[in-house]
């Protein structure tokens, strides 16, 4: 079983008294890979030691989160740039960006330009981006619309929308959906959203140390619990002729999307 993590923050403060334990636990879970979008210009020297310190297994995206957005965004924004562009790091994707109006709408106009400015870097460096959207996927579509879709790949990560969202994604071609533990959740509906979506299009992710799958709900979530989030997907996966998908078609199917899309090589 070969299984690829493609959201956790593990290099976060909630990992610093075990972390190694974590990672241990990973592999032992069958996980290969454990990619990590980064949050903000505070966390770009745990991410980058936490890969440095595990480049078989930690894999680095560079990207400014829609949250930690505000009136000092320029600033933020070229710092990100040039750790895009300096070359010193090899990093997997742009992410994780995005908008976010759950929290917060006052800098709305700014979380725009930011996550606009961070798909056309993407382009650029024809990397994939991690995509974070919160009560925002009218204003995220608008955004991608204006870019290019056709110029774009990446993924949706932590995805919790609505069966008219998902289409929307479908019809972009470049993009998956990234599933993580809010799947198991009792009162979510995504199992009757991703019902009959292509295994094709999925992404397995934990988004650690946050969003942990049943049993654990309400723990820190970690990427050793993965597995639980795919089970839940082969169980809401189904064709005509089945009423799911074996989870093994679900783990290997998504582990040739994850390969594929953040162009990981052994």
């Amino acid at each position: 079983m070969k299984l690829i993590d493609t959201h956790c923050h593990i290099y976060l403060e909630e990992f610093d008294t075990d972390r190694e334990q974590v990672i241990e636990n990973a592999r032992a879970s069958g996980i290969e890979k454990l990619l990590l979008p980064n949050v903000d210009l505070t966390t770009v020297d745990s991410l980058h030691a936490v890969c440095k310190n595990h480049p078989k297994i930690c894999f680095p995206m560079m990207g400014l989160h829609p949250t930690s957005v505000d009136s000092t965004y320029k600033k933020a924004l070229q710092a990100i740039q040039n750790h895009l562009y300096n070359g010193e790091v090899k990093y997997y994707g742009v992410g994780e960006i995005g908008i976010d109006l759950y929290w917060d709408k006052t800098f709305l106009k700014e979380q725009k330009i930011v996550f606009e400015q961070q798909l056309e870097w993407s382009i650029e460096l024809d990397l994939p981006v991690a995509i974070h959207t919160r009560e925002a996927f009218p204003e995220v579509f608008e955004s991608i619309h204006k870019i290019g879709p056709d110029k774009l790949k990446g993924v949706f990560h932590s995805f919790t929308g609505s069966e008219e969202d998902l289409k929307e994604i479908v019809q972009f071609k470049n993009f998956k959906v990234g599933i993580n533990g809010v799947i198991t959740f009792k009162n979510s509906k995504l199992s009757e959203v991703i019902g009959t979506l292509p295994a094709e299009y999925i992404l397995l992710e934990t988004d650690a140390p946050y969003l942990a799958p049943v049993p654990y709900r309400g723990k820190r979530n970690e990427p050793a619990y993965l597995v639980k989030t795919a089970g839940k997907i082969a169980e809401a996966l189904h064709l005509p002729e089945a009423l799911h998908l074996p989870i093994e078609t679900v783990i290997n199917t998504t582990y040739k999307n994850a390969v594929e899309l953040f162009n990981i090589k052994n």
